[in-house]
């Protein structure tokens, strides 16, 4: 990676990265009406202030761990997706990674873990995202740790055992006495390994009678890989010896497993351990005794939260240290147990989610081969020509594309191999690339759409600092309908009881409308953890009459309440209309159907 900063560019650094891929594939379930993605470039405010000591470990997606800095990219690790009112463990993969000299904090939990990290890094908390340092009044207000927070994770790591010859004998007896070589080729691969250590013996069958902690630990993993299994947050094993039966669960109570042993009714013979605890007991399970099969120690979907761990001290260090970071495709991963916040990449990124006023793109990774290598991807057989959007998560009309023309170059790739493809953006470098739009829109469906939340431009400067006016981007609509283009615009947010009003939306409309935009679609604000904050002391510092109906409207959440929604439809749904704006299919009905228009009406389309 090569970092660079320009004096046109003042404030901002350039990091540009050479990609493996930039066709990125949604996942199922997500909601959107599009499969692919492309993002060239990755922004986000505090960059590489956040970052962890090197020695951290991360969970890795085979349910082992790796230091934070021997990490590449490409690994595949542990990252978290909402679910419901949950999260839940994702495997996702490391896509950037790269260490910086910073101020190092302490941070000391309840169970004596300590945590070293850059003032800026996040972790989970159980009242969402929260800074290692940050103050509750001044310019340096955020929200951040304090004694007594607790961070949410899935338990604390345990270190993995060493293969010592008392651990393989271990394995051997408890893998062999529990269905052998037939079942698990990991099991047996590893089994044939161990074997040569012993001769010709075969005294490893039998349980010693006074198993030291190196034999139980292998043990341990030698009947789980035959004869245990995990799923729905239950780790159990089924034996029909006894004496295997009672030395697994003497091993258990070894190492402080609480479990239960029940009787298999409909097997007189057999008896199945469970380990109790929930994924965090799992998991644990899983670094005491390293079992070889790996689709066992398979953690994906598993719930989080359950495992909370207060938070004793914060310390300065006073010194600086070398900490790493990586970029994930979830935008988090779990640093000893916890979940933590990466550098770059957020999963997604809406209006107004950024930290503490600062603007989002004074960091900005760039991956400069991406026209290259989305070309190569595209010339796979296995591609099937499907809708591809930008700017669902990152701008690619961002300012620094203004200095790396990544766009005609990937716009060109997509066109040349017949893919559909639309562009939702704020920036105006857009009007650059309208020639060239309009010549692939006679070969592929091309869609466009162009987020304006209001016509307010002193009220935008503060809300979207860097960001085009609200007049340039007007300007930018008609251009693109001039040059014979669909073009749609994202009235998100709108801002309860300041851009709401029927007379400020019929204004915005009709401004809309002369500019040529073929529909629009409106959201109300939408305030994830972080942009609450955010927010709120913006509100608190300009509207402060308006700070308890703001409070009463997202007592529930992210979301406004259902009434306020169903209101701002009923007032949207005419001026639409009266302007000629409610149109779904745009000005052309082959183009690709855009992000906005699948969104639910309370969440607004995330930009960065």
């Amino acid at each position: 990676m090569r970092s660079v900063r320009s004096p046109e560019f003042d404030g901002v650094t350039f990091h540009e990265v050479h990609a493996r891929s930039v066709l990125n594939k949604v996942p199922d379930g997500s909601g959107v009406p599009f499969g692919w993605t492309v993002n060239p470039y990755r922004g986000c405010s505090h960059a590489c202030t956040y970052c962890l000591e090197g020695g951290t470990r991360i969970l890795m997606a085979d349910g082992r761990t790796k230091a934070l800095s021997d990490l590449k990219v490409g690994d595949e690790i542990y990252g978290t997706r909402g679910h419901g009112a949950s999260r839940r463990l994702v495997p996702t993969r490391v896509e950037a990674h790269w260490t910086t000299l910073r101020a190092a904090y302490r941070v000391t939990l309840e169970d004596g873990t300590r945590l070293v990290a850059g003032g800026d890094h996040r972790f989970l908390t159980s009242k969402g995202w929260k800074h290692v340092t940050g103050s509750k009044f001044g310019a340096a207000q955020r929200p951040h740790l304090e004694p007594g927070t607790e961070l949410i994770g899935v338990g604390r790591f345990a270190p993995t055992p060493d293969e010592t010859l008392g651990y393989r004998a271990g394995y051997l007896c408890g893998m062999l006495r529990s269905g052998g070589f037939a079942a698990e080729p990991d099991a047996a691969a590893r089994a044939l390994q161990y074997l040569p250590d012993f001769g010709a013996s075969v005294g490893f069958l039998k349980v010693p009678p006074d198993p030291d902690a190196h034999w139980q630990r292998g043990f341990l993993a030698g009947v789980f890989d035959l004869a245990g299994d995990y799923g729905r947050g239950v780790l159990a094993v089924a034996h029909d010896e006894p004496e295997i039966a009672d030395a697994f669960a003497a091993a258990l109570a070894r190492f402080g497993f609480a479990h239960q042993l029940d009787e298999v009714p409909k097997f007189p013979t057999r008896q199945e351990i469970r380990v109790l605890g929930g994924v965090g007991e799992a998991l644990r399970f899983f670094h005491v005794s390293n079992p070889a099969v790996t689709w066992k120690r398979s953690l994906e979907g598993a719930a989080i939260g359950a495992s909370r761990r207060r938070v004793e001290a914060i310390e300065a260090l006073g010194l600086q240290l070398p900490l790493f970071d990586i970029t994930t495709g979830t935008g988090d991963f779990i640093a000893d147990g916890m979940v933590s916040h990466n550098c770059f990449a957020r999963n997604t990124h809406t209006y107004l989610d950024f930290d503490a006023g600062r603007d989002f793109d004074t960091q900005v990774v760039v991956k400069i081969n991406a026209p290259q290598v989305l070309a190569a991807q595209l010339k796979k057989p296995s591609w099937r020509r499907e809708h591809v959007a930008m700017g669902t998560n990152t701008d690619p009309y961002q300012r620094a594309e203004g200095r790396y023309r990544l766009m005609p170059g990937i716009i060109t790739a997509l066109a040349r191999s017949g893919t559909p493809l639309s562009v939702l953006t704020k920036g105006t470098v857009l009007a650059r690339d309208l020639p060239l739009l309009r010549d692939v829109a006679r070969d592929v469906p091309v869609g466009l759409a162009v987020s304006i939340a209001l016509l307010d431009e002193e009220l935008q400067h503060r809300l979207e600092p860097g960001t085009p006016s609200p007049r340039a981007r007007l300007e930018l609509v008609r251009k693109a309908r001039e040059a014979g283009l669909p073009c749609s615009v994202l009235v998100a947010p709108v801002l309860p009881w300041l851009t709401d009003s029927e007379e400020a939306l019929d204004a915005l409309f009709a401004r809309l409308a002369d500019v040529g935009a073929t529909s629009v679609t409106a959201f109300a604000l939408h305030l994830r953890p972080g942009a609450r904050e955010w927010f709120g002391r913006w509100l608190a510092g300009t509207h402060p009459e308006l700070v308890p109906r703001y409070r009463e409207l997202y007592a529930r959440g992210s979301y406004v309440r259902k009434a306020y929604r169903e209101g701002l439809a009923e007032r949207v749904g005419p001026l639409l209309r009266r302007h000629g704006l409610d149109r779904k299919d745009g000005f052309d009905p082959r183009a690709p159907e855009l992000p906005a228009a699948a969104a639910a009406p309370a969440e607004q389309l995330r930009l960065l």
